[in-house]
């Protein structure tokens, strides 16, 4: 347990001793040990301010303060464990359920956690004693070798958050294979041609390919171009998946009407329409192989299938791909020649060599130094070091990550001179121990976090707000002054990708902010060595013998499992009573048949705080849900649109993620629920005052006939849906719309969205009032008129502004309007003339996009563009799109 951890015990203790509308605490099983809780609590915090709080820096014992530490965290995890089974015992009889209420405690005996308590307290004072009688001059002097363990701090940088080229584009010492690929690609061969990239893992195959795939010239040649990740882990349905959403993405019909007849490109538009309103997850595979052929076919093509590991899985995948004769190609990348040799003999394999000394030595500075000069003295460790890497990029980056927060510490960079030299990196061993050293100098507190990592799938695109949700639900989170949780989570995060252990895949175009991040094969192995080697229980079913599912985690009990279901398997296979330390299940595939069976299972779950089924497509809700009182985070994707009134008696429930359609809260909510996060539902009628039953709310999605929410104080996103009209029948149905100084917003709200409002533009004024206002979007009818002028309006803190399918003809606006304005997008507004040119004096805008608008609104943006340039302004991009 971490620290965190502790400290989130201690607010379920509060809760518990002064919460007095909860029926489960008011049960008089309950109320009896209330003294026992009380002197628990009581203990916790004596022991935190005696091991944590206080800065013992007399005491030159530090390992023995580090095991006492240790030995508290224990049995304060061991005291949480058995508090929590107590819990869920009394709330099982509450629902009647006696014959499990057999198996769990009657009563809270915490006897041996307070025996440790009192040993550990003895054995610290005993060392301050001691440490007293020491004169200070005979004291071991602290070595250069054993610095204060004082821990890293936390932070967002302004290059992770907003910078325009991040970390992660550094491309050093491949220059030369960058070119002889592009070449290769786009050489005059009709004939489809696999062109490969093989090397070990962290060589930088993936980060050569990428740079090919974004090469300026190879997105002119190329009509579509499609980059999957293939992995060891192969689904050949969701490889079909992601090439067609791949294709989505990018659909630019201007590059279609130039290479094709206006006839044929219109055919094109109506298949990519079709395919829009096609759900591909539930397409047939026939279905999808159909539409993944129509997509290639007649096209000029580039597929990068990245980290493919199988010959069959080639063989399974190599029909997929139509051969035009038109100059298509396959890039692959691969650790196995064979994989390479299998898919064209005949063609050309590059073998991607490590880099020379110069070159890692580049790489290193720019990773640690960014644009800035060196030390001199920094030369010789940092020869060192790089030559003990071996010229693996990989290498390089992760120890560049622990150099750099010590940029210009001589001591600290001759120190990691000295480690990595007894490591061999050409093996992978040795390179997970190089990898290790990172690991190594991690704060404590982030430790857990970087270890839950090596749980996921590999490959697997963590989206950052979720990952946040999940580690705020586990425990990992330490609170720090006013500043909440996920705002902290938020710092853990950056400061691993500015580590280099984690890598940031997605970042939002107007302000560089990371949206979604994702760890090397390697470090993920890392993740997995470190894991077991302390004992952080990770149960991946991949790699699995059911034979004995948790013979490896029974002892001790109270240790928490934490189980990452990534392949078919019987859950009954784990509902035995050895499972009650089970803490979290996080579901990766789509295994219809869940349903019934996790919902016999939940009586041996009953200690879950995670249950992440949301890629399983359920019929009906599992039974049994409110014997899950500790669940923290809850996410399903349902066809049921009855939301069960069990879920509002979770009372630990801080994030709720309800996928469906039509699915409505109404009034049967008794009491406030403490979630934090509801994501993908809608309020029904039933509830007007919902600000009473959510009041920490952050993201909400409702119909447009609520019209307060300055009551819910922690509100950051909204996004208000009216009725479309072709639903309407009578004046009666007709969509409500604002009434000025009626409808209010909390100063809190970042983001607002708006769809099928049908508003009129003057109550843009209500909008343009919300002080801390960052993101706009206006949807379909969100608004109707053909005239908006904004001259009287200012949105001080807009930085993305996105108008989609509006009736809109005449928009007229000054540059004060949008003072801090990054990106502007204009999609589908049919009726719109122009953009006004004052939008390029908007001194922050990088970003114009302009998709399926009137050629005259090209023209105006292109002007915008000529304008810009004649004043000296190049950073301003026009992206237009027909």
């Amino acid at each position: 347990m971490t620290y965190a951890g502790i400290q989130m015990f201690m607010d379920k203790l509060k809760q518990l001793l002064n919460c007095n509308d909860n029926p489960l605490f008011n049960n008089p099983s309950i109320i009896c040990e209330r003294p026992k809780f009380q002197l628990l609590y009581n203990e916790l915090g004596s022991m935190i301010q005696t091991l944590f709080i206080y800065q013992h820096l007399d005491l030159h014992d530090i390992p023995k303060v580090d095991d006492l530490k240790k030995r508290f965290t224990d049995a304060a995890e061991e005291a949480e464990y058995v508090g929590d089974l107590f819990l869920s015992g009394v709330h099982l009889r509450n629902y009647g359920d006696f014959l499990t209420f057999e198996h769990f405690n009657r009563s809270l005996n915490l006897d041996d956690v307070m025996r440790t308590f009192k040993s550990v307290e003895m054995e610290f004072m005993s060392m301050r004693i001691d440490s007293m009688k020491v004169d200070s001059t005979q004291r071991p002097e602290r070595t250069l070798k054993q610095p204060a363990l004082t821990p890293a701090p936390i932070y967002i940088s302004r290059n992770l958050l907003g910078s325009k080229k991040s970390l992660d584009e550094i491309f050093v010492g491949h220059d030369h294979d960058l070119e002889l690929i592009r070449d290769k690609l786009v050489q005059d061969q009709k004939k489809l041609d696999v062109v490969s990239i093989v090397g070990m893992g962290g060589i930088g195959k993936t980060t050569l390919a990428s740079k090919v795939f974004n090469d300026p010239f190879v997105v002119y040649h190329f009509h579509v171009r499609v980059w999957v990740t293939v992995s060891q882990t192969y689904d050949k349905r969701g490889l079909m998946i992601q090439i067609l959403e791949s294709i989505r993405a990018q659909l630019d019909l201007k590059k279609v009407s130039a290479q094709l007849d206006l006839e044929k490109a219109s055919a094109e538009l109506d298949l990519e329409k079709a395919n829009a309103e096609l759900d591909l997850e539930k397409a047939s595979d026939s279905k999808l192989r159909e539409m993944v052929h129509k997509q290639l076919m007649g096209k000029r093509y580039l597929i990068v299938m990245d980290d493919l590991w199988h010959v069959e899985t080639w063989d399974n995948i190599k029909l997929f791909f139509p051969n035009g004769y038109n100059g298509s190609r396959i890039l692959l990348t691969s650790r196995l020649t064979e994989v390479a040799k299998h898919a064209n003999s005949n063609g050309f394999i590059h073998h991607l060599g490590y880099l020379n000394k110069e070159k890692s030595w580049e790489l290193l500075c720019q990773k640690v130094f960014h644009d800035n000069e060196y030390p001199e003295w920094s030369i010789k460790p940092g020869m060192q070091i790089v030559e003990n890497c071996q010229g693996l990029p990989l290498a390089v980056v992760v120890i560049a990550g622990v150099l750099s927060k010590e940029a210009w510490s001589k001591w600290f960079w001759g120190e990691i001179a000295e480690k990595t030299g007894s490591y061999i990196v050409g093996e992978q061993n040795g390179c997970l121990e190089t990898l290790g050293l990172s690991y190594n100098h991690l704060p404590l507190h982030l430790r857990e976090c970087f270890l839950y990592l090596g749980g996921f799938p590999e490959d697997y695109k963590f989206e950052l707000q979720r990952l946040i949700w999940l580690w705020m639900a586990e425990g990992f989170i330490k609170q720090d002054g006013n500043r909440s949780l996920e705002d902290i989570a938020k710092g853990y995060l950056m400061y691993l990708i500015d580590i280099n252990l984690v890598i940031a895949a997605d970042r939002r175009k107007f302000d560089g902010v990371v949206k979604a991040c994702k760890v090397h094969d390697l470090v993920r192995e890392l993740c997995l060595r470190k894991a077991k080697e302390e004992r952080f229980n990770i149960l991946q079913t991949e790699r699995l013998i059911l034979s004995s599912p948790f013979s490896s985690f029974i002892t001790p009990p109270h240790k928490p499992v934490r189980m990452f279901m990534n392949n078919d398997i019987d859950i009954l296979e784990f509902a035995h009573p050895s499972t009650q330390n089970l803490r979290s299940i996080l579901w990766f595939s789509d295994f219809r048949s869940l349903s019934d069976d996790i919902a016999k299972c939940f009586r041996s779950f009953v200690l879950l705080r995670v249950l992440d089924i949301q890629k399983c497509r359920l019929n009906d809700l599992p039974i049994g849900m409110e014997l899950l009182v500790h669940l923290r985070y809850y996410a399903i994707w349902t066809t049921s649109a009855v939301f069960p009134s069990s879920i509002c008696n979770l009372w630990c429930l801080q994030t709720l993620i309800y996928i469906t359609k039509g699915l409505l809260f109404s009034s049967f909510i008794e009491k406030p629920m403490n979630l934090q996060t509801i994501s993908g539902v809608v309020f029904g009628d039933g509830i007007d005052n919902f600000q009473n039953y959510f009041p920490c709310i952050k993201e909400l999605t409702c119909p447009n006939y609520v019209d307060d929410f300055k009551s819910l104080t922690y509100l950051e996103k909204l996004k208000l849906i009216g009725f479309p009209r072709r639903r309407i029948s009578t004046v009666h149905d007709s969509p409500k719309v604002f009434v000025k100084n009626r409808i209010t917003f909390p100063a809190t709200l970042k983001a607002l969205t708006l769809a099928d409002c049908c508003l009129p533009w003057r109550d843009m004024s209500i909008i343009q009032s919300i002080p801390n206002l960052q993101v706009l979007k206006l949807h379909k009818r969100a608004f109707e008129g053909s005239w908006w002028n904004t001259d009287g309006q200012k949105f001080p803190h807009l930085k993305f502004l996105r108008l989609e399918k509006l009736d809109l003809k005449v928009w007229e606006t000054c540059s004060t309007s949008f003072l801090c304005l990054r990106q502007l997008e204009i999609i589908e507004c049919g009726n719109l003339e122009e953009i006004p040119l004052e939008i390029g004096d908007i001194p922050t805008l990088d970003l114009i996009q302009i998709r399926r608008c009137r050629q005259s609104v090209g023209e105006s943006v292109r002007r915008i563009e000529e304008e810009q340039h004649d004043l000296g302004n190049y950073d301003l991009k026009i992206n237009v799109s027909d």
